[in-house]
């Protein structure tokens, strides 16, 4: 037996862990440029092997849980983690360099993955409420490495940093290795292969193309809403960034709110409530007044985006409770699929149309996301999912 809080807990700690991972590199990127003096066009290249990484992380750990359980794969990931912190933190050759980040999404994609399908294993039917808290965790390790950054630049070094986040990852990968988790769920046989019936299921099927979307909504603001911002107003460049920070905030402290005074209200209602914030945010951000709109209307729509994958991973995994981590494998796989390909989209629009159409491309997707939406939900009817629904 295991215990359920000591399990949800390293799940959240992991997630922490996978939230501080993503931005670590983003946030010492001067340092590592300036120490071995990489061009824009090199330290560009170097950033696009990370969601590489992450996509092979999200697309093998979820055969790996079901059939030998999730402390093998927890541990090794973090120690994956720790590796390419470790590496980074010391080397000055620019090939390692590329293998440290590959390690860095590798871990951080299988742990992102495994985290949100033990969390949902543990949970009964309340899947959609703790995957929310869940993502909480992501939320603070993406708003607190730069807080922390900050307040540690001035005696540390980065490398010393990038340093310490490694070790914070093999301690992590310590503490996977000797509390009790759940046992795998198909010890008989390797469930890659029973993995064929998900290209066969409707309903999963809508689920993967919702989080497509989902997943690349989030990218494109992410990426492009600080140029989108600055080329609105140029003399605002320091309130874009803070207000891409008052996006992961709404994000996060609506996952809270859903996973906690809100966790017994019907998903159908969330996401209705989620696509009138999106849209709402949206319009905010496209206005020019009311002053400083673009702050509000992306808290709002970061509010607004933060129930689809806890509200949709729940679904998967009360579906597909006897090989969940491969079922979470395949959504997430295709939705991250999706993040690389409209990324890539809105990089050809940028550059021959302008970046002001970046909300154009955003309200096409939340357009695509409630259609999708609706047609699911009338499959799930047909589902035993009520509550969840």
């Amino acid at each position: 037996m295991y215990n359920k809080k000591l399990v949800f807990s390293s799940a959240c700690l992991g997630m922490l862990l996978f939230g501080i991972a993503l931005i670590s590199l983003g946030s010492l990127a001067p340092g590592l440029r300036e120490k071995l003096q990489l061009s824009e066009i090199k330290w560009g290249a170097m950033f696009s092997v990370l969601p590489f990484g992450v996509l092979i992380g999200s697309l093998f750990f979820g055969p790996i849980v079901d059939r030998f359980g999730y402390k093998i794969l927890l541990s090794l990931s973090c120690i994956l983690l720790a590796a390419g912190f470790g590496g980074i933190a010391f080397t000055s050759d620019e090939g390692l360099l590329k293998l440290y980040i590959l390690l860095i999404g590798t871990g951080g994609g299988s742990v992102n993955g495994a985290t949100n399908a033990l969390v949902s294993d543990i949970s009964g039917r309340d899947k959609g409420a703790n995957l929310s808290l869940l993502g909480v965790f992501f939320g603070i390790g993406a708003l607190g490495m730069p807080l922390i950054l900050g307040i540690l630049k001035k005696t540390f070094g980065f490398d010393e940093i990038i340093a310490a986040v490694g070790v914070l990852s093999f301690i992590t990968a310590i503490f996977f290795a000797l509390i009790k988790l759940p046992p795998p769920k198909q010890i008989q046989g390797f469930p890659l292969t029973k993995g064929l019936v998900f290209i066969k299921d409707k309903i999963l099927l809508l689920i993967a193309f919702f989080l497509f979307f989902q997943s690349s909504f989030e990218g494109i603001i992410n990426n492009w809403t600080t140029s989108y911002l600055i080329s609105k107003d140029p003399s605002q460049e320091s309130n874009a960034l803070y207000s891409l920070s008052l996006f992961v905030a709404g994000m996060a402290i609506m996952r809270l709110l859903t996973g906690s005074v809100l966790r017994n209200i019907p998903a159908r209602r969330i996401l209705t409530v989620s696509f009138v914030l999106i849209l709402l945010g949206l319009i905010l951000i496209k206005a020019k007044i009311p002053s400083n709109s673009e702050m509000t209307g992306l808290f709002i729509l970061g509010a607004g985006l933060a129930g689809g994958f806890p509200i949709m991973l729940g679904f998967v995994g009360e579906m597909y409770a006897e090989f969940s981590g491969t079922a979470f494998s395949f959504v997430l796989f295709i939705a991250l699929i999706g993040n690389m390909l409209v990324n890539y989209l809105m990089g050809i629009i940028s550059q021959n149309f302008g970046i002001s159409h970046l909300i154009t491309v955003a309200f096409t997707e939340a357009v695509v996301m409630i259609i999708l939406w609706f047609i699911i939900l009338r499959n799930l009817k047909n589902k035993n999912l009520t509550k969840e629904i």
